[in-house]
């Protein structure tokens, strides 16, 4: 039997002929589907342990910043303790957020779409399939109640899951207007067809900056829109070339693009300098240049970036590596491009000296310095929770020993000092579950951090990324129960 072959990656290719090459990648993929099942209903029982019942401080949810139940789910799922999706994320090796969807995904399928859940532990489903429908069935706006869902359920459970995107909106458009959950007569229009839900959206994935400083734009506009805007990026890519630009017409309208969007800030910013407002006009003066006529003209961009060079000196000359990182995104950063970025006149450009990260520092009292925070922010870049890659720089920055704002008064040592090597860079979620969850951690060497989970399994978290450490022992195996 192939599935009973044990041989490293090296012998396979070489050992196997053609059919057992492909049964032995068929066998690995049903196993990769079954697993992948098996997940899903072991995130589903995992809720299950974590009821809002279980959050020991269930009675003072007013406390700010306390666990509270959370819906992840459509309508009829049950609640779930918000702080348990860190831990099952951490052994998964995924975010908080990804964690909190796979367990949304799971009870939306288990209670709300049981055929296509069923499907998947029969395996004639996988389960990316499934959860794409799960996805789109928790945030359809309106939502959808328990009926509907049901109805949605049963037409993509009759065709084994096989749908796609397109084919899931229009099902649920159909399905909104089925159930007259928008409130509007179905009869009112009979030419809408399924056209009943607003698609229009314009979505920047600004969290997904490409190696090249670019950002990926996707929209959905009115057909006159996108005509006008259609044009508009013809009229600036040809008026680009006329102008000698060699570049792709791709190229040239995606700057096009830009130009638009530079050019209405502009306005924005001009109309405002001319208001009365004089706290505008002082923030504007200090943004703004002055032309070849001498007039004010407004900056432009309104974008922060936050780039990282090494430099040397080589006589009177500071020479950038031609490499750097850029902190939006934690991406890497070319100095051609960063130049063509600046080379706008209308563009500031801030140098900051350079900050000893090896360097302690320390402030009297509990509120944190900005020469503090800046520190901190450099030397973690991202939150130091396990796998969390949220940039620093919107972190908040938490005191891993607390500080004891009554210590002073009583003459006894300060056990939580606001110093470097007490200090790491925290979102506000896993700052909130530090603050009122049993996960707990420590800094082993600065910018190392040591996680403890509630459970007992411990990461290492540095600027390589995360290492999951020894785990607990599990104790004796259990016998799983019966597939529901």
């Amino acid at each position: 039997m192939i599935e009973e072959l044990e041989m490293g990656p090296e012998a396979g290719a070489d050992a196997l002929g053609p059919a057992a090459l492909l049964a032995s990648i068929r066998s690995r993929k049903t196993a990769e589907d079954r697993a992948a099942a098996d997940v899903l209903d072991l995130a589903a029982r995992w809720a299950d342990l974590h009821p809002p019942e279980s959050i020991h401080s269930a009675a003072s949810f007013t406390v700010a910043g306390c666990q509270h139940e959370e819906p992840i789910a459509g309508p009829g799922t049950p609640l779930v303790a918000e702080f348990c999706v860190a831990e099952l994320g951490t052994v998964l090796g995924i975010t908080s957020v990804s964690a909190k969807k796979l367990i949304g995904h799971a009870l939306e399928l288990r209670h709300r779409l049981p055929r296509l859940w069923a499907q998947v532990h029969s395996g004639s489903v996988p389960a990316w399939r499934a959860r794409a429908v799960a996805e789109v069935t928790i945030h359809s706006t309106p939502e959808l109640t328990v009926e509907a869902a049901r109805f949605v359920d049963a037409q993509v459970a009759a065709v084994a899951g096989k749908i796609g995107p397109a084919q899931l909106d229009r099902l649920v458009a159909e399905t909104i207007k089925r159930f007259d959950l928008a409130g509007v007569d179905p009869s009112a229009d009979p030419e809408d067809g399924y056209l009943h839900v607003d698609p229009r959206h314009v979505t920047i994935h600004d969290e997904d900056v490409h190696f090249a400083g670019t950002v990926r734009l996707e929209a959905e506009i009115d057909l006159a829109d996108g005509l006008d805007l259609h044009r508009a990026l013809a009229h600036g890519a040809a008026l680009q070339k006329a102008l000698g630009s060699q570049e792709s017409l791709d190229a040239r309208r995606a700057k096009a693009l830009g130009d638009l969007a530079r050019t209405q800030t502009a306005l924005d910013l001009l109309q405002q300098n001319n208001s009365a407002d004089s706290g505008f006009e002082a923030r504007s003066a200090r943004t703004s240049t002055t032309d070849d006529d001498g007039q004010d003209l407004p900056v432009a961009r309104e974008v922060v970036l936050h780039a990282h060079f090494d430099a040397t000196m080589s006589g009177d000359t500071t020479v950038f590596a031609p490499t750097g990182r850029l902190e939006e995104g934690q991406r890497l950063l070319l100095l051609d491009q960063l130049r063509s970025w600046c080379g706008d006149s209308r563009t500031t450009i801030t140098v900051r000296p350079v900050i000893d990260l090896n360097q302690e520092k320390a402030a009297p009292g509990y509120a944190i310095p900005d020469r503090i925070r800046e520190d901190v922010i450099l030397r973690d870049r991202t939150c130091v929770f396990p796998w969390c890659g949220r940039p620093a720089r919107g972190c908040d920055v938490d005191h891993i020993t607390e500080y004891d704002h009554d210590a002073d008064a009583e003459g006894r040592p300060q056990p939580g000092p606001t110093h470097t090597d007490n200090l790491g860079a925290l979102c506000r979620f896993h700052h909130r579950l530090k603050t009122h969850s049993a996960w707990r951690y420590r800094m082993t060497a600065p910018g190392v951090f040591e996680w403890t989970s509630p459970h007992g399994h411990r990461y290492r978290r540095d600027r390589t990324g995360t290492t999951a450490l020894d785990p607990p022992d599990p104790g004796p195996p259990r016998i799983p129960s019966p597939r529901r």
